[in-house]
C-alpha cells in the first residue's frame, strides 16, 4: 500500500474508534491507551500523527464531528423551499435514526459541549462553531420561509431557530433513557402544531 494511504488509513482508523469511544465513554474518561488497546496499535503509531490526546479530539471534530453533523442537520435544509416541512422532515430522520441505534448515547454535539462546557475553551471554540453553522441555517430558512409566503412576516426567525435546536437537543437526550417510539411521536405532534402557529395567517 502506498505510505501516504496507509498513512491515511490509520489515522481514520484511530479517529473512527476515538469517536466511539468518546462519545460511549466521555473524553476525559478515555485515554489514549484505551483507543490503542482496541486496535492494537503502538504508541508511536498514535504521536506520529497527533501531537496530543487534545489534538487527536480536535482532528476527530474538524473531520467527522462536523460531516456527521452537517449531513444529519444543515444540509437537508440548505436552500429548500417550505421551513416548515423541511424541518420536520429533517427531525423526524434524525430521531427515528437514533431511535433504532442500540449505540445511542445522546447527540454527539451536545454530549460534547456539556462535557467540555468550562473545561477547555480551546476544543469548545470548535463545538460553538459547528453549533453556530446549524443556527445561521437555521435562521436563513426561516427568513427565506417569510420571503416565500411560508413564514409569518411578525415572527422572530432567531427566537425561533434557538427554540427549535434546544428542543432538538433537549429530546435527543430524553431518548437516551425513555421510550424511545412514544417521545419521538409525542415531540412531532408538538412541532406540527408549534409550525402552524407560525404559518402565514389566512385574511377572512
Amino acid at each position: 500500500m502506498d505510505k501516504n494511504l496507509k498513512r491515511m488509513a490509520t489515522i481514520h482508523r484511530l479517529q473512527v474508534k476515538g469517536l466511539e469511544l468518546f462519545y460511549k465513554q466521555g473524553y476525559y474518561n478515555t485515554s489514549v491507551d484505551d483507543i490503542l488497546k482496541s486496535l492494537s496499535l503502538s504508541k508511536g503509531a498514535f504521536y506520529h500523527h497527533f501531537n496530543s490526546k487534545e489534538d487527536f479530539f480536535i482532528s476527530i471534530i474538524q473531520n467527522l464531528v462536523v460531516q456527521k453533523v452537517y449531513s444529519m442537520l444543515i444540509e437537508p435544509i440548505e436552500g429548500k423551499e417550505n421551513p416548515f416541512l423541511t424541518i420536520e422532515k429533517c427531525f423526524e430522520n434524525g430521531l427515528e435514526t437514533a431511535e433504532h441505534n442500540d449505540m445511542d448515547y445522546g447527540f454527539i454535539l451536545s454530549n460534547f459541549m456539556n462535557e467540555f462546557n468550562r473545561r477547555n475553551p480551546e476544543i469548545m471554540r470548535y463545538l460553538k462553531d459547528i453549533m453556530k453553522i446549524w443556527e445561521v441555517n437555521m435562521v436563513s430558512i426561516i427568513q427565506k420561509g417569510k420571503t416565500d409566503g411560508y413564514v409569518d412576516r411578525h415572527v422572530d426567525s432567531e427566537g425561533v431557530a434557538t427554540y427549535l435546536i434546544s428542543s432538538y437537543l433537549g429530546i435527543r437526550s430524553l431518548m437516551v433513557e425513555g421510550n424511545c417510539k412514544v417521545l419521538r411521536y409525542n415531540f412531532m405532534q408538538q412541532l406540527k402544531g408549534y409550525f402552524k402557529s407560525l404559518e402565514v395567517k389566512e385574511i377572512v
